[in-house]
């Protein structure tokens, strides 16, 4: 079963204002029955400020009043329809350590795949396009010290990013070659 978000507060919360026994708590919020009688008791979780689970839409006062009723019946967590958003491959963070790595890995990426496309690029590393033309046109401002290094060997991108891009742009660089034959 999912816990819900905080256990502790939860259960504090559930403690103060439902009569729900120790061990519907305990299953509800993960925690052992003497943790919550602890709580009851007022020597665990004493500056624990409650979390209403029903206002984080994880209960319902009906689910709340059928377990008050039964006492062998145990709380069931709402699960969210919407999942939850994963991060994708676009723009990120970059620490400031690694920041001066980019134009390494754009000249890199324009050496070995010059099939990608500014956009891929841009979003493999986490820059724009403006530095990229400026890269491959050789006017960047520090040109001078720019030595093509792998964008995965920097952990600017991991490699299956960088493989993915590659297959993309792989049909463009067929074309490429055929028109040139």
């Amino acid at each position: 079963m999912t816990e819900p978000l905080m256990p502790m507060a939860t259960g504090v919360w559930l403690v103060d204002n439902t009569s729900l026994s120790f061990s519907q708590i305990a299953k509800f919020c993960g925690l052992h029955e003497l943790e919550v009688q602890g709580i009851a008791d007022e020597q665990v979780a004493v500056n624990i400020v409650g979390l209403d689970p029903v206002s984080n839409g994880q209960l319902t006062w009906e689910e709340i009043k059928r377990c008050q009723n039964d006492a062998k019946a145990t709380l069931q967590i709402i699960h969210d329809e919407v999942p939850a958003k994963t991060r994708s491959g676009g723009a990120k963070y970059t620490p400031v350590s690694k920041r001066q790595d980019k134009p390494d890995a754009i000249s890199w990426l324009l050496r070995n795949h010059p099939e990608l496309t500014d956009g891929q690029i841009g979003k493999i590393v986490g820059t724009t396009k403006p530095t990229i033309t400026a890269i491959r046109d050789r006017t960047h401002w520090n040109m001078s010290n720019i030595k093509p290094v792998d964008p995965v060997l920097l952990g600017l991108c991991k490699q299956i990013e960088l493989d993915i891009a590659v297959q993309k742009a792989a049909p463009r660089r067929a074309e490429e070659d055929t028109e040139e034959a």
